[in-house]
């Protein structure tokens, strides 16, 4: 018998409208498993890049309960059913700023990567994803209806006409694939087809790929002269970003990161070289990148470190977790060096806003989640934040009222919760593969996890997997034009199995890699950088 292995405030009115590892040892699932199991259950206990940490306050069992409790406080409160039995959504108005809004597409991407990571703890996580699938699919977008609708109220269940917002497009994209890992793509919704209709969608309304491949604030800003050169840097998704390439196989997307990485370099380099601080806005993306103007789209602090910026260290800080970026972690080092210097190591002091050279925005003088969660995974990011780390965690998980911060600082809490205690993975490192064993006379064939680490890569990675039996495989890797750069046979063991490739004399682009046994094959794509 196979044994399962865990291996591992108030801000402006628009802000509220608006808004490497992986287990040591692969969880294996049989053939005649109840379609809602869930590949990847929570706890995943991802092991990230070397040199990253985690909260040593508590022990990872603790870490998981809190984590567990406080999902379903917030699940409780922000998964509401929708206009039928079928659908769910995300409720983001319960501080009743926004008039007779209920959703927005913000917080139905963060619903659908969050019940899909918490799968196998929530066992009708998979009830919630698709139902909240469903709602994103009842409200296009009146520009690309590939997309969502980024608001909804509770006057018209049908979609109210309005257009899309990137940052939702891109978490329901992500959410997508993640559910296409946990519970595969054959039932009643395509995951994977869905995921990658929208990437594509995303690529074609909300990338400005005329002169450069900046990321837009939607879909309704692709054809805007005043608009269409304007980014909102807290969409700068990386982990996400690479995950697009890896399932659609567009290299374009490698263009899309490298442009984020830019400008968030400029903006440290020339706007914030003390604090590293990123505004919420940056303008003319294919000149000179600057900070947006007072009111360029939200507030008088467009330009500074306010309600949509201060996600970014948590953004940023996937990238380092879970793929080694080293550029990940140069930018987080400067904003993690300036906010534990500027508040004594004490996050109690973290405020709701500055400006880029670190001084307070006037009126900031509360505490708001939004602002204090996202530096605990930016945190993770160096071993001399432990002391730093191990107080956000306190602080965070510290605040109980949800009336204080809403369901925006609510909900980043979750999110980065679950990073903070290890549980975040990429889709695009994990490959759920049918292979055929022969054990002695009894056929037998296993869901198998293969897991590559890290991908995307430089050419050089490493395979692994769990096996139940002993057999012969064999791996090929060809390019996109279908010729072969790589070829091996490897003897399976009984137990964890370990694969090093290397890859020296290729070029950037996806390859295809292919897993053969005598009774079948499956495979999987992965992506090289240079």
């Amino acid at each position: 018998m196979l044994n399962l292995a865990d291996g591992i405030m108030l801000p402006s009115p628009k802000v509220f409208i608006m808004k490497k590892i992986l287990p040591i040892i692969a969880i294996l699932c049989s053939v005649n498993s109840f379609a809602q199991t869930p590949n990847y259950p929570f706890p995943h206990h991802t092991v990230y890049t070397t040199g990253s940490i985690k909260p040593n306050n508590y022990s990872q069992t603790g870490l998981d309960q809190q984590v567990k409790d406080y999902y379903d406080t917030w699940k409780a409160r922000y998964i509401v059913q929708g206009c039928d039995a079928s659908q769910y959504y995300i409720w983001y108005n319960d501080l009743g700023y926004d008039g007779n809004a209920i959703c927005v597409s913000e917080g139905q991407g963060y619903g659908m990567v969050i019940t899909a990571m918490m799968a196998g703890y929530d066992a009708n996580a998979k009830q919630y994803f698709d139902g909240l699938y469903r709602w994103y699919k009842a409200n296009p977008s009146t520009v690309n209806p590939v997309l969502m609708n980024w608001r909804q109220t509770k006057k018209n269940c049908a979609s109210n006409g309005t257009d899309a917002a990137t940052d939702g497009d891109e978490d329901i994209a992500f959410g997508l694939l993640l559910a296409d890992k946990q519970w595969g793509s054959s039932g009643s919704i395509d995951y994977l087809s869905e995921a990658r209709n929208i990437i594509n969608a995303i690529m074609q309304s909300e990338v400005y790929n005329q002169s450069s491949f900046s990321l837009q604030l939607g879909d309704w800003a692709h054809t805007s002269a005043a608009y269409m050169n304007g980014t909102r840097p807290s969409d700068f998704m990386f982990d996400h970003l690479r995950c697009f390439t890896i399932a659609t196989s567009d290299t374009r997307w490698n263009n899309v990161l490298k442009e984020s990485y830019s400008l968030i370099k400029k903006m440290q380099q020339k706007f914030s070289p003390a604090t590293g601080l990123i505004p919420d806005f940056i303008v003319s993306t294919d000149s000179v990148p600057t900070p947006a103007g007072a009111n360029y789209l939200e507030s008088d602090y467009d330009g500074d470190y306010y309600y949509n910026a201060c996600r970014v260290p948590w953004r940023i800080a996937c990238d380092f977790l879970l793929n080694g970026s080293t550029a990940a972690k140069k930018a987080c080092d400067k904003i993690n060096g300036w906010i534990i210097n500027n508040t004594d190591n004490e996050p109690a002091k973290i405020r709701g806003g500055y400006f880029l050279s670190g001084k307070n925005i006037p009126g900031n003088n509360y505490q708001d989640l939004s602002f204090v969660a996202p530096f605990g995974p930016s945190a993770m990011t160096g071993s001399t934040n432990q002391k730093w780390l191990n107080s956000l965690w306190d602080n965070i998980k510290g605040v109980t009222d949800l009336n204080r911060d809403g369901y925006y600082g609510n909900t980043i809490k979750m999110m980065c919760m679950i990073i903070m205690s290890s549980n975040w993975w990429a889709p695009s490192q994990v490959a759920a593969a049918q292979i055929s064993f022969n054990l002695g006379n009894v056929k037998q064939t296993l869901l198998q996890d293969v897991l590559i680490t890290p991908n995307p890569s430089k050419g050089n990675f490493i395979l692994q997997w769990n096996a139940a039996g002993n057999e012969t495989m064999h791996l090929s890797i060809a390019d996109n034009n279908g010729k072969k750069v790589y070829n091996r046979d490897a003897a399976i063991r009984t137990g964890i199995n370990k694969i090093a490739v290397q890859l020296n004399n290729t070029t950037a682009g996806i390859y295809f890699l292919t897993l053969r046994t005598n009774e079948g094959s499956r495979k999987i794509s992965i992506l090289i950088e240079k």
